[in-house]
Parts: C-alpha cells; structure tokens; sequence
C-alpha cells in the first residue's frame, strides 16, 4: 500500500505518502487505528476455548484467533445499496476442525449477524448461539454440541452499513458532468478491515481461496479480484459470479460498484491489463497504463513468476485514505495516484503515478503471493514494494534518476529514525490499532533502503536470485524476515542474518565518524545517531557495508569494508588528498568528517561528486547540525558551495533546512532569513529563467519549479512575486504557452501574496478543476494564504462538507505547519477534536497530528503536551511519542539559536 509519507512522497507518491522537512518530516504512512465501537457481550461461553496461545511464548493474545479452526475457502455473496448506504451479505466458509470444539471465533466488526450454522460432510447441521464483542471487533459462534475435527461449512447470513470513513466496505460520491452527485461502493480491508464487510478469520496468516458473488443495480458495474465467471439477472438483481482467486489474506480481498469505466484491455503476456475510472476521466488513463504495463513486464522478468492472477484492473476511487491498495487483481488507487493529463502534469505527479503503480503492481508477488505471517513482518510486504518500484520505474525512465531521488526518500527514514522514540523495522504487534502505525517511514522508505544497501553489497543479481528463491520457496503462503534471511544467504553464499539482524531488529543508525590518525591512516568510528542528546551512551553496533573512494593525484581507488567494531583504521596510500565515505550513497549512515576532511572535499570542487553523493554530504552536515555536533554557521557556510548546484534534490535539502529555520525564527527577524535565501537562490533562478530551453531534460524543469515557487514565498521576493503574477496571467489565457512544471509554483506564490479575490477565484477552481493533480493543487493552496481570515474560512471548510474527508486532515495539517495559521489551526484542532474524530478516517486524523511538529515555542509544546495528556489521545504504536520528540527538536533547536541565528545570518549577507 502506499500514501503520503513525506514531501518527496506527498509530490511524486502521495502518502505512504502533507510535506516533510529532511530533519523532521511530519507525516507518516499510517492507516485507521482500531477504536471499541462499544461493550463486549456478556453471555455465558464455554470454559478455556476464548484463549489463543502464542506458540512462542506459551501465552494467552487476546488479540489473535484460535487456531484450530481455520478457513479454507470463502464464497460469498454480497447485495449492497447505494441508496439506503446498506449491505447483507451471506458466507458459506469452508473450514477445517483440527480439534474438538463447541465455539467458533472469528472476526467482525460493525455488522449485524442473524444466522450461522455449520454442517458436515455427513449432514450434520447445527445451529449457532451468536455472541458480538464489539471491543474485541469479534463474532462468538456457541454450538448447542462439539463439533468433531474434519472440513466443516459455515454457513452465515449477515448484514451492515456502507460507512464514510474510507475503510471496510464504504460508499465514495462524486459530482459527474451533468453536476448530479453520484455515488460508488468501494474496499479498502488493510490491515483489519475486512472484518468491516464480512465474518471472517481476518489474520493474514488464514489464507483462503474466495470466490465472490455481487449482486447489484443493473445500471451498475462490479469488478473484484479475479474475472468474471457469470453474469445474470436474478429478481431485479444483476448477480456477478466472480471466478476463484488464488489463496491469500482476507486483507487483499476487493470489491467495487458503482457507475465506472475501463480501457480497452492491454495483454501482458497473459494477463487483460485495465485501468478503470467513473465516466468522463478515461482520456487521464494513457499514463498509468503505460507504467502498469511495463511495470508488470518488468516484475514478471525479475522475479521469475508469471503473474499470479487471472487479470489485472487498476480502479480509480475519488474518495480514498490511501495512495493505493495492493488487493490481488482489483488495485484501487486515489485518483491523483493513477490518472494524470500527460500535456499539463508535472514532472512531479507523472513521477508519483510511475511510483505508486509500480508500488503495487510489485505487491502482488511481495504480500498477494506470499504474505508476512503477522504484521510485524509488514515491512517484507512494504519494504520491498518500495525498493522494486524504484528498480521498476528506473528500468522504464532511466533519464529520470529514480535513486538519486531515493535519496530524499532515505532521508525521510533517517529522520524518524534519529530519535528515541523510534522503533525497529519489525518491531511486536499485538492490538490491530499497533498494526496500523506500522505503516509509516521506517517500514517502507528505511526498509527499502536497508535492502538497497544489502543489494549493492552482495550484488544486484546474486540479490534477484535470493528473492527469486524466497518466492518460489514460500508462494501462495505466509513467511517471516528468517524465511528471506535464508533464501538470500543461500544465493550470497555469506551469512546474511549477521549482517542484516542488527538493521532491522534494533533501533535507529550509526553516524560514522571519519577523521585522520596521520598522514596515512583514516579512522572510522560509528555510534547510534540522536538529534536530542542521550542519557547514557548507546552501545548499539551495526555491521556496516562501507564504500570508500580515495584520490591521491590522478588516480582513484575504491575500497570495500564491513565496518564491525566502534573503531575500525583503515590504511591509505601516500599522497591521498580527498576522501569520500559512502561512496555511491547507498549505506543507510550518515558521515561525519573532521574539519580536515571535509574542507579537502570542498576545496576539490561539488562537481566530483555524484548527485547522491552531494545530497548525502549536505543532508548528514545539516542533521548533525540540528543534533548540535556541527555548529550552525558552519553549515550556513557550507551552502554556498551548492550556488551552481542543479541537481533537484540536493536543492531540496537545502530549501527544507531554510524552511525549517522559517518555522524557528520570530516574526521580527524573518526579513533576514527571507534576504539569505535571496542570495542563494537568486542565481540560480537568473540562470534557469521562467521558460525551459530546448534539449532540457525533465529534472531541471521541475527544480525550476520549486526555484521559483522557494524564492517566490520563502525568500519573499517581490519581483518574483510580480512575474508570477504575470507567467499565471498568460497560463490561465493560453495553458500550452507555460511550462506546467513552474504552475504549482505560480499558484503557491499568488496564494502568498493573495487577497480575498483570489481566494475566491482559488476555491472556484479548486472545484472546477479538470484534473485531480489541479484540484489537488488548487485545495492545497487554500492554505497558503496568509491572511487569518482566510484561512479561518479553509479551516471551518474541513469540517463542513466542501472538502472531502480523504483530504480535510492533511490541509488541517499544512495550515498546522504556516507560520502565519498554526496559532489558530491549533486552536481549531483544539476546538473541534471531537467533531473531526467522528468525520475523519482514522488515519486521516492521525497523520494532522503531525503538523504538531510546526508548533515550534515553548509556549505552544506545553500546551500541545497538555491537550494530548487530558484528553488521552492515542495515534497507536509510537507515532505520537514520534510527533512530541520533533516537536521537542525544534523548541531545543529554536532556544539554543534564538540570539545568534539572525546574527548568522546578516554576517552571511556581508
């Protein structure tokens, strides 16, 4: 699944998936935690037979079904209505008994169950007492008799509500050209939703063959997992017959209605390819299905497996929570996610449709064919998806760069992962809430690159070959991070749990420092990173693959180590002058080099150095800054060395560190901030210009883009201000005449700079926009403005209707995280908490808890402390805990440079 998670994924992925600051992003990949809807039943129920037992442990988890009854095949039926919001549904499961039982659980959650009766092979049939915990989201099933081991068939008839919080079986509305509103019925089931629209054993480790039936609205269309096997009309009832799927989770089961479209199929291989869309949205296909088609090619070649389906649909959803979902067969998508005009997208959005397609076109063999066994292994499903969607898009889009852009992807990851509150990558899961904040930063982009690093350090083909095994080995099964462990290690011929075990059971990562011991011996040293200082110093140790490059004259040599100690000297040849740790930039440290040997990089000029190389030298000075091991004029300093970088993402470190400071420094002082990002950026601009020029590859483009929209609005410029005014003029006359990556920077400056008029004119083509990625930018700008009446007026629009809910957290959020709207947005969030959880999805309202991170006073972190404590707010798992330790960051960063940092910056000015 993908979604927002920082500002490099919230512009090319969405978010895992909203903006992040390279030091402290704010948002996460996280999905609705579990909340009790009410009292647990009361019945009387057999002794001992409501207890699992944890087969490690030898302990009761209340939190996990008993598993000597488990399904082995699930036909449902299902009759939703759109009209009434409602749906019944009946199952007939098929199980196994391994041992003697009068009770049978499972799970379900705000459905109504009005009959269940088990039979057997023999005719035996017997009637179920039914009991529902709510608290637990389980069904209790008390048989009159013992049901004897052997296959069962459950037999259950149920029914429940087409709900408007974007997860389980849930009604999506949209405005269609004739201006009707029109309504769909849609799935989102991850983690542990499909409990929501069915009585089921909702564990992914209880796989199962499904074979669904929809009955529904003859003017209507259903697509599901696999294809259609029979179509009739049965009562008034278009009834579909869908045929088998594969055996997998409950969680990747799917099912759409509603009034929607397809493209012509496209084989790969095969595999019929469709992407499906509600009427009048087909002509944004073209892109997505380029990339699905390729993409499929591509993983069917690498991992050496068919594709595991019958066929393949990619469904536009205009009212999603997530980025995508990878359910087997029938991926569903938010809109901006998968179409996009190809003439008026941004180099921006066409990256993140590329990405997020190839996401989950990558899950259906990592998780739809084999599946963790339990959600602490997500990250073999999450982790993977992310790494393959880059080997994927590169693969098709060389001239694009996708590692050099991983880069900020992994800074993302260093950036939860430097504080205490940080967690491993696999990391205990017990209660569902904790299975949602798995997915967040540290499961997708820090298991990604983990395995980025493990592939160049054991080869990227002998790596294709242990994952060509781990699937082969465990297909149309569940495993574990061992069961990979295994199959890698036996195509390295090395043991990889040594090298690996460290980087994903245990918290945070090493710094290595590099400093010289003479004038022929380099010494590496590594210890965990912090941004805040420790108690007691860490003995955590990782076994780092470190890459070296050493110049000495004109000649360069390239040395390879497994850094396992604290202290590790490595002999160099005479006459080195630069040194260059991490080479490639693909380690998941960060580098800290003596006064010494960074200057020698300076002095040898940026251009030696590879872009990923660049961006981790500027990215780790910046971190260790705000960690207080580098002092702040030093790394103000450093960036004038980057005035002729043309790279976007080494840019993009830069221009979040400025923001950052923006956040930190008083109203009063801000002139001086806004005149150093002047002098930086200016030349830059003057070079680049408004217009591309002929041969100009895409990536320029897009940094002229955020060039203009950084100086425009962080650097306050007003002759910038002035040109956007005039380059939108002619975009809104002649849309072909302007290049669209510099539109979103055109509209973010007008909304700086704008009044009462474009705000309105803002909002009206925020509702009239032909595309999702233009609504999307008109809506964001919404909150751009700097005017508190204003963006008093997009607040009260998150609650009361006009913005969906798919979208009203994350512009709480980006109201949150303006210097000149988080006084009042925190107020609003204060005010009407109660309201926003009950319209909200769940996720939704826990990533806006992460624009927190912007509430950078003293004053404003007590007051957010005290709020989260009275009103016992828990986001699951660490997230909050996460939040409060940026937040406390950037009040530490804030009071530690409060009297020197405009001095700083005015002596840089000079």
């Amino acid at each position: 699944m993908s979604d927002c998670v920082s500002r490099c994924r919230a512009i090319q992925i969405l978010a895992k998936h909203a903006s992040f600051l390279l030091a402290l992003p704010i948002t996460h990949i996280l999905l609705s935690p579990y909340e009790p809807s009410g009292a647990a039943a009361t019945t009387a129920r057999p002794k001992g037979e409501d207890m699992n037992l944890d087969a490690t442990h030898n302990t009761v988890d209340p939190y996990r079904l008993p598993r000597h009854v488990f399904p082995t095949r699930y036909d449902l039926r299902l009759e939703p209505d759109l009209n009434t919001a409602t749906f019944t549904g009946r199952a007939t499961i098929t199980l196994t008994v391994k041992q003697a039982t009068q009770t049978i659980l499972l799970n379900a959650a705000d459905l109504t169950i009005a009959s269940g009766v088990v039979e057997g092979s023999t005719g035996q049939r017997l009637t179920a007492v039914i009991e529902l915990e709510d608290s637990m989201q389980r069904g209790r099933l008390l048989f009159p008799e013992s049901i004897p081991p052997g296959e069962w068939q459950l037999h259950l008839s149920f029914q429940g509500k087409l709900n408007d919080q974007l997860r389980g079986f849930y009604r999506s509305t949209y405005t269609d050209k004739s201006g009707m509103s029109q309504t769909m019925a849609a799935t989102q089931f991850e983690a542990t939703d499909a409990r929501r629209a069915f009585p089921c054993w909702d564990e992914p480790d209880f796989k199962a063959v499904f074979a669904t039936t929809l009955a529904i609205d003859p003017r209507l269309t259903a697509v599901s997992n696999t294809s259609i096997a029979s179509e009739s009309i049965e009562a008034g009832k278009k009834v579909v017959r869908f045929a088998d799927s594969i055996k997998m989770s409950t969680y990747l089961v799917a099912f759409i209605v509603g009034q929607i479209e397809p493209t012509a199929a496209v084989f790969v291989g095969k595999t019929p390819l469709r992407l499906w869309t509600v009427p009048g949205k087909q002509p944004l296909t073209p892109f997505g299905h380029d990339i699905a088609a390729a993409s499929l090619k591509f993983f069917e070649d690498y991992y050496g497996i068919p594709y595991p389906g019958d066929k393949l649909d990619l469904l536009a959803i205009p009212d999603f929570a997530s980025g995508a979902m990878e359910n087997l067969g029938a991926i569903t998508f938010r809109e901006t996610a998968l179409l996009v005009d190809q003439r008026t997208g941004t180099h921006g959005e066409l990256e993140r449709v590329a990405d997020v397609v190839a996401h989950e076109n990558a899950h259906m063999w990592f998780g739809d064919l084999v599946t963790m066994s339990w959600w602490n292994g997500l990250w073999l499903n999450e982790a993977f998806a992310t790494f393959m969607e880059m080997l994927a898009v590169d693969a098709w889009k060389p001239e694009w760069n996708r590692w050099d852009a991983f880069s900020v992807s992994r800074a993302a990851a260093f950036s939860i992962d430097g504080l205490h509150s940080t967690r491993p990558i696999e990391y205990p899961v017990r209660a569902p809430k904790d299975a949602d904040a798995m997915f967040d930063v540290l499961t997708y982009e820090k298991g990604a690159s983990v395995l980025r690093m493990l592939e160049q350090h054991i080869g990227p083909a002998v790596f294709r070959d242990g994952v060509r095994d781990y699937l082969r080995t465990h297909a149309y099964g569940n495993a574990d991070t061992k069961d990979l462990w295994v199959s890698l290690g036996k195509a390295a011929k090395q043991p990889v749990p040594e090298l690996m075990d460290g980087w994903i059971f245990q918290p945070g990562y090493p710094l290595v420092t590099a400093h010289m011991a003479g004038d022929a011996e380099l010494v590496l040293s590594q210890q965990r990173f912090a941004y805040l200082p420790q108690n007691e110093p860490s003995e955590q140790r990782w076994q780092i693959p470190v890459q070296i490059r050493i110049t000495a004259g004109d000649k360069t040599e390239h040395r390879r180590l497994l850094l396992t100690d604290r202290e590790t000297r490595v002999a160099l040849p005479r006459g080195a002058q630069q040194l260059l740790i991490n080479e490639g930039g693909h380690g998941f440290y960060r580098v800290r080099y003596d006064s010494m040997l960074l200057q020698r990089l300076l002095d040898a000029g940026m251009d030696r150095l590879a872009p990923a190389e660049r961006f981790n030298l500027i990215s780790d000075v910046w971190a260790t800054t705000v960690s207080g091991l580098m002092p702040l004029p030093e790394y103000l300093h450093l960036t004038g060395h980057f005035t002729q970088e043309r790279d976007k993402n080494v840019w993009a470190v830069m221009l979040d560190s400025f923001s950052f400071l923006n956040r930190i420094i008083t109203a009063g002082e801000r002139s001086a901030l806004e005149a150093f990002v002047r002098k930086l950026v200016v030349p830059a601009v003057h070079e680049l210009g408004w217009a591309p020029r002929a041969g100009e590859n895409d990536l320029l483009r897009q940094l002229r883009g955020e060039l203009l929209g950084a100086l425009g609005k962080l650097g306050n410029d007003p002759a910038i201000q002035q040109q956007a005014v005039e380059h939108y003029q002619q975009y809104r006359k002649d849309p072909a005449t302007v290049d669209p990556n510099i539109v979103p920077a055109l509209v973010t400056i007008l909304a700086h700079t704008g009044n009462e008029a474009r705000y309105d004119e803002f909002s009206e083509r925020y509702r009239r926009a032909a595309t999702p990625q233009e609504e999307r930018r008109y809506l964001f700008s919404l909150a751009a403005f700097r005017s508190p009446t204003l963006l008093v007026r997009t607040l009260a629009r998150t609650i009361n209707g006009e913005i969906r809910t798919q979208d009203a957290p994350f512009i709480v959020s980006a109201v949150l995280g303006s210097v000149y709207g988080r006084e009042l947005s925190w107020d609003f969030v204060k005010t009407t908490w109660d309201q926003m959880d009950r319209l909200f999805p769940k996720q939704g309202l826990r990533r806006m808890c992460g624009g927190i991170v912007n509430l950078a006073t003293p004053e404003l972190e007590r007051d957010v402390r005290a709020f989260f404590v009275s009103r016992k707010i828990d986001l699951g798992g660490k997230t909050l805990e996460q939040y409060l330790e940026q937040l406390r960051i950037a009040v530490t960063f804030r009071e530690q440079t409060k009297t020197s940092l405009p001095q700083h910056l005015k002596s840089f000015m000079l």
